[in-house]
């Protein structure tokens, strides 16, 4: 009886191989190509993944912000061209009416936006972005408090010259080791307190860029620097079971009814969704995922195919052999059993050893990028993933022995002997 623990069996099938070892090797190379392929490009799909997500860390995605462009549509007796600028009473309103609101943050920046300032520290300057804030914004762009605090509600209400530093600014004006809380900063003229050193928990660009900031109360920023009342744009994040596109679409229609905007003028209020962008990050590499699981399985269902039409060269040339067995009593069970036991061993030890080389190649990748790679981060395929693509291909190896040995089942036994 064939078994898959008779070692006559196997040393059988392990003859079989020796004997042509150049036709087994060939063949094997598809399978193999089809699983290293499979691994690797799942891998890097991966890696892509983790590396977009590291960069944008704990980022709230249900998040929203707002700002002011200029008006395309006369409305009200106003013309088109009109500057649309935001106000305390803006925030007020969107605090009091929009609901579902977990954390509502008016922002300012010295400046303008992406505009950089000297900041000076006794004999050391830098240039950092100033940003104007309130304590809720850290709901929305977690960082993590490295020394000292951040910013609190009695540092907006009594308007304090305090400043939360990034971890870029502290190695820039401080030395190593330097405690920083309660030094100060000097920006425009204007002298801060250092309430605490802060660290980033995205990756790449984005951490540098946010390590670069100094946020200091809104309040104080709008009297220190005769901003008067102005709000230069809204960070909204929503409550869980509240969706970041109703929240967008609510508030704009508030702005622009405060501010006599036509309501189908849709380039005076600049608005980015960054839920929106995350739901069309996750549909991409849903795609990605499910395109590469495409080509991979075709590779690999071209390999086993391979060696299925091998497997057929093999019967034809093996015919007095079964033919000698089915004489002696083998089944014609038995003879299919052997038949698909070679082709699933041969397409099994193929895709391991795709499946060894690959998972060395991930390997090798991730030492050679590092883990603070902005753009692709560790290559990695979750076992889940290995055992799946093994399973797929078993099945595979097995289906491709069903023709050939159906083919060995039906050898009548006299005809069998009589061939050359």
């Amino acid at each position: 009886m064939i078994g898959l623990f008779d070692l006559d069996t196997w040393q059988e099938i392990v003859e079989t191989v020796r004997g042509n070892k150049l036709r087994t090797f060939l063949t094997a190379c598809g399978v193999f190509w089809g699983m290293f392929m499979l691994l690797v490009m799942l891998g890097f799909g991966e890696g892509l993944q983790r590396g977009v997500n590291r960069g944008m860390g704990d980022f709230a995605t249900n998040s929203v912000f707002i700002w002011g462009q200029r008006t395309s549509m006369p409305y009200k007796g106003f013309q088109a061209g009109r500057n649309v600028g935001y106000d305390n009473a803006d925030t007020e309103a969107i605090a009091s009416e929009i609901k579902g609101i977990r954390a509502l943050a008016p922002r300012n920046q010295l400046g303008g936006y992406q505009d950089g300032n000297n900041v000076s520290r006794g004999t050391k300057t830098g240039n950092f972005s100033v940003m104007g804030d309130y304590p809720q914004y850290r709901m929305i762009e977690p960082i993590i408090i490295e020394q000292g605090r951040f910013l609190n509600p009695l540092d907006l209400g009594e308007q304090r010259k305090v400043a939360a530093i990034g971890a870029q600014v502290y190695a820039e004006l401080f030395a190593e080791g330097e405690d920083p809380i309660g030094q100060s900063l000097n920006v425009q003229g204007v002298w801060f307190q250092v309430i605490g050193v802060f660290r980033s928990t995205k990756g790449g660009e984005q951490a540098a860029d946010a390590e670069s900031k100094i946020h200091i109360p809104f309040t104080t920023f709008q009297q220190a620097f005769n901003y008067g009342d102005r709000v230069s744009w809204f960070a909204i994040n929503g409550e869980d079971d509240v969706s970041a596109s109703v929240l967008e679409e609510e508030i704009r229609a508030l702005l622009a009814s405060r501010h006599n905007i036509h309501p189908d003028d849709g380039r005076a209020i600049g608005s980015f969704n960054a839920e929106e962008q995350f739901g069309k990050m996750k549909n991409l590499f849903a795609g990605i995922q499910v395109f590469v699981w495409i080509v991979g399985t075709i590779t690999l269902l071209a390999g086993v195919i391979g060696v299925s039409n091998i497997m057929l060269i093999v019967v034809r040339e093996r015919t007095r052999e079964i033919g000698l067995r089915r004489a002696i009593g083998a089944t014609p069970g038995s003879v299919i059993a052997l038949i698909i036991q070679e082709a699933v061993a041969l397409t099994t030890l193929a895709g391991a050893a795709g499946l060894v080389f690959g998972v060395a190649v991930l390997e090798i990748t991730a030492s050679v990028v590092g883990s603070d790679n902005e753009v692709l981060g560790n290559p990695q395929v979750d076992i889940g993933v290995a055992l799946a693509a093994v399973a797929v291909l078993t099945i595979g190896g097995a289906l491709a022995g069903v023709v050939p040995a159906r083919h060995a089942a039906r050898i009548h036994p006299v005809e069998a002997l009589r061939a050359e």
